[in-house]
């Protein structure tokens, strides 16, 4: 599993995941489980190496053999390429994208033989700033338990104040509606109404997230919500399916408009992990994450 934050503010969007990875396998009776956890996992990808789009994923961390980090690194080579059917840097929209992403992923789910045991959940969010668009949006594609569902738009242009979780949402739930996510199911079955539930929790939520802040505050604030839920994760029962280093990424508003030319602007890595050791390659930059 995983836990992914996303926060849009006027400024920009932020998105931060941790790194643990589940092997899942099957039991003798057919049931999903957790084989293995890995903590090295790469959650969060640059879409494009000249345009202001981000990738988060959750859920499923591999189709077959392939990791979804390898996969995003292979959309990412279709969506940049010279030839073929690459984004139009001067019209491509974040939808177009993330419609883009689910074409390719779907194909790749759909060739899958066999498919995953049921249950069995993936998420890959697509945010950023289109061509002709100085306020960002965040999309999302789903495929569960074999059906690849349309994509979501989780933040709207116009929306300068969203905070959006994803994957283990137990702790983030808990600190911003001051309650456990199933506190309203277990009082509707108790006979309460679902007004009078909504007029409960409402009283209840903590605003953490404001239009006016700063890019700074946001990320720190995305770091926070990953690390609570990893220590939160740590000391619950069970497999702890979220852990590892967290990464971080923005893209920002101004920076994100076309006429900006330089590779890599509108994007910023703010935090990620190296698999290798940066004293003994003295001349690398970066990796393909």
């Amino acid at each position: 599993m995983t836990v992914c934050v996303a926060i849009k503010v006027h400024d920009c969007i932020v998105f931060a995941a941790d790194s643990a990875v589940s092997l899942s396998s099957t039991d003798p009776n057919g049931h999903s489980i957790i084989a293995n956890v890995w903590e090295h996992g790469a959650k969060v990808f640059h879409l494009h190496k000249e345009l202001p789009v981000v990738a988060m994923t959750a859920g499923l961390g591999q189709f077959g053999p392939a990791s979804v980090s390898n996969l995003a690194k292979d959309l990412r080579i279709e969506l940049s390429r010279t030839e073929g059917d690459p984004l139009d840097k001067d019209t491509y929209t974040i939808h177009q994208t993330a419609e883009r992403a689910r074409s390719f992923f779907e194909a790749r789910y759909l060739a899958l033989n066999p498919r995953p045991a049921d249950p069995h959940l993936f998420e890959f969010w697509v945010g950023g700033y289109g061509a002709n668009n100085s306020r960002g949006e965040i999309w999302k594609l789903v495929i569960r338990n074999g059906n690849v569902l349309p994509v979501e738009q989780l933040a709207k242009a116009e929306d300068d104040q969203q905070l959006i979780w994803g994957g283990q949402t137990r702790a983030i739930g808990r600190l911003i509606f001051g309650c456990d996510p199933e506190f309203g199911p277990i009082l509707e079955r108790r006979g309460h109404t679902k007004r009078d539930i909504s007029e409960i929790t409402q009283q209840l939520i903590t605003p953490l997230v404001h239009s006016s802040m700063p890019v700074q505050d946001a990320i720190n604030l995305a770091e926070f919500l990953v690390d609570l839920t990893k220590k939160y994760s740590a000391f619950c029962p069970g497999a702890n399916v979220v852990g590892g280093d967290t990464d971080i990424a923005t893209v920002t508003k101004h920076e994100g408009f076309k006429w900006i030319k330089s590779k890599h602007e509108g994007f910023k890595w703010i935090k990620r992990k190296y698999y290798y050791s940066r004293h003994l390659n003295p001349m690398e930059t970066g990796h393909a994450a």
